[in-house]
């Protein structure tokens, strides 16, 4: 059973800083590339930032310079770095999980449970 276990959202003053986690079980964590999306009230989904099995990332312009993604397959573990929030990064924080196999013709892709992360003084 594949879960993404997200912890780390909260509230914060906007200035200040975060760092999301999320724990992988289930899968072969050094095959997939994950990625961080977050959905803000009324909004939909979007990209913030992404890493590949080989370590590409990827970063929304909302959020470049901001933000730092990083991986840890040996703890099954991808994280994102905040600084400098927004009272607009306000929003909950999705982890995923994804990869393709039998040479592209199956895609696997997971979501996890979300954290909310709210940025106001």
């Amino acid at each position: 059973q594949v879960q993404l276990v997200e912890s780390g959202g909260g509230v914060v003053q906007p200035g200040g800083s975060l760092r999301l986690s999320c724990a992988a079980s289930g899968i072969i964590f050094g095959a997939y590339a994950m990625g961080w999306y977050r959905q803000a009230p009324g909004k939909q989904r979007e990209l913030v930032a992404t890493i590949t099995s080989g370590d590409s990332t990827n970063y929304a312009d909302s959020v470049k310079g901001r933000a730092t993604i990083s991986r840890d397959n040996a703890k099954d573990t991808v994280y994102l770095q905040m600084n400098s929030l927004k009272p607009e990064d306000t929003a909950v924080y999705y982890c995923n999980a994804e990869r393709s196999i039998l040479g592209g013709t199956r895609h696997l892709d997971y979501w996890g449970q979300g954290t909310q992360v709210t940025v106001s003084s």
